[in-house]
């Protein structure tokens, strides 16, 4: 159950590279033209634990103004955000004129973990379903650009990717008891996923669905997707002029070395283990 097509062939490292880079490029430019504009973009990322979500944030975020674009990775919510408007925490997060902001999980949250896992009740979810439509068509209405992206990944890849993170001391951390819940619960997530689906799936806030078996083709496909997606133009850019030597009057002094406290040379003691 879950299982999919047999896999398709690789790109090689160097192809691979080579795109990402030239996306990323577009990205700077999509960015200019935010700031340049002054348009608001939304992307939420969502997906199964595991399916790629955070590589593609990673890789849209590499070369881009943390001024510009921001993610926002909301906790569980406090008691007091419990209490409020299930949207409130997320309006907060929005983007003010001139920003991008990727919500790595977002309010789809409550249709997905929150339904599996008994965390609101039977109600909460139906008027989650009814409403979020129109929470979406209002944000879209008042001028804000949505991309809604579900990374599609297989079970056996899901599991694959959960042993390499137990095995790996500097991913262990990204592996949660609530992980491990969405395999044992792997048909109670599909059906949640697919009733979502059914009711979010909109003319005017469509799901795009990203097959991320392969994480390297998942980013290329989801960006080039992202950046055709949008009616951005690259816009046009002051010329920097630079001097062709450091400029320098000749009445600056540097104060002593000794008045200032240096890290230690940690490279040197990789340097002279090298050496014997």
């Amino acid at each position: 159950m879950g299982k999919k097509s047999a896999k398709s062939p690789k790109l090689s490292k160097d192809v691979y590279e080579a795109e990402l880079f030239r996306l990323q490029t577009e990205l700077v430019n999509l960015q200019e033209w935010v700031r340049a504009t002054g348009a608001r973009v939304v992307v939420l990322f969502e997906g199964r634990d595991a399916a790629g979500k955070g590589g593609a944030i990673k890789r849209i975020t590499e070369y881009l103004s943390p001024r510009i674009c921001r993610v926002a990775a909301l906790p569980a919510p406090t008691d007091r955000e419990k209490g409020q408007w299930y949207y409130q925490r997320y309006v907060a997060h929005l983007p003010a004129p001139g920003e991008i902001v990727l919500f790595d999980r977002s309010w789809y949250n409550r249709a997905g973990v929150e339904k599996v896992m008994g965390f609101c009740t039977p109600e909460e979810h139906t008027r989650f379903l009814r409403q979020t439509p129109i929470f979406e068509q209002m944000l879209i209405d008042d001028g804000i650009i949505v991309r809604k992206y579900w990374f599609s990944v297989s079970n056996d890849e899901q599991l694959r990717r959960f042993r390499a993170r137990r095995d790996d001391p500097v991913r262990q951390w990204k592996l949660s008891p609530m992980d491990l819940e969405s395999v044992y619960r792997w048909e109670d997530y599909s059906r949640a996923k697919d009733e979502m689906m059914v009711h979010t799936d909109t003319g005017i806030s469509p799901w795009y669905v990203v097959e991320s078996d392969h994480k390297r083709h998942a980013r290329l496909n989801m960006i080039s997707h992202l950046l055709s997606s949008i009616e951005y133009e690259k816009t046009d850019r002051a010329e920097v002029k630079l001097p062709k030597k450091p400029i320098e009057s000749g009445n600056y002094h540097r104060p002593p070395r000794s008045l200032s406290k240096f890290v230690p040379d940690h490279v040197a003691s990789l340097l002279g283990d090298s050496e014997t």
